[in-house]
C-alpha cells in the first residue's frame, strides 16, 4: 500500500472551511518558504497538511497550517527525517496532545472531587476512605523525639 492512501480525505468527510485570520494561496506559501508548490501538494496527498478550500476549490493555508508546515520542513531539511517518519513523529505529536488534554481534564476532576471533600469535612471524607487511619502529629524531623525506630541505633544480631 503507497504511503498516504489511507489518509487522503474522503469525498463525503467535510473540510475545514475559511473561517476568521489569515489564509494563504498555494503560490505564496511556496515561495515564501522556498518550495515547489508540488511539494505542497504532496504533503497534502501524504496527510500531513490539511488546507482549507475555497468554492472553486482553491487550497488555502492557515496559520496553523503555515505552523505545521515548519514543523515538516525542519524535521525534513535540518533533521533528515523521511516523510514516512514525519508522519509517525506529527501523529505521535497528536496523540501526546490529546493525551495531554486527558490528563489535565482528569487533574481538573481531581481538583474539584478535592475541593468537594474539603468542603464536607474530615469526618465525611474518613467515611469513604477504604482504610481507616487515625490523623498522626505533622512533626519536624529536627523535632522528633528519640525514641521513634528511626531515631533508634541499630541492634547487633548475634
Amino acid at each position: 500500500m503507497p504511503r498516504g492512501r489511507g489518509l487522503r480525505p474522503q469525498p463525503d468527510e467535510p473540510r475545514p472551511a475559511p473561517g476568521r485570520g489569515k489564509y494563504y494561496m498555494i503560490s505564496v506559501v511556496a515561495k515564501s518558504y522556498g518550495i515547489h508548490p508540488q511539494t505542497l501538494r504532496l504533503y497534502e496527498r501524504e496527510g500531513l497538511l490539511k488546507p482549507s478550500r475555497t468554492e472553486g476549490n482553491t487550497r488555502l493555508y492557515s496559520e496553523e497550517d503555515l505552523r505545521q508546515l515548519e514543523v515538516i520542513l525542519n524535521l525534513t531539511r535540518d533533521l533528515g527525517v523521511n516523510l514516512a517518519g514525519v508522519e509517525i513523529i506529527l501523529n505521535m505529536r497528536r496523540k501526546m496532545e490529546q493525551m495531554q488534554s486527558e490528563i489535565n481534564e482528569f487533574l481538573g476532576h481531581v481538583r474539584q472531587e478535592l475541593e468537594r471533600t474539603n468542603q464536607e469535612g474530615e469526618a465525611g471524607a474518613t467515611g469513604q476512605a477504604l482504610v481507616r487511619v487515625a490523623p498522626a502529629p505533622i512533626v519536624k524531623a529536627s523535632e522528633r523525639p528519640a525514641d521513634t525506630p528511626s531515631a533508634a541505633k541499630p541492634r547487633d544480631e548475634a
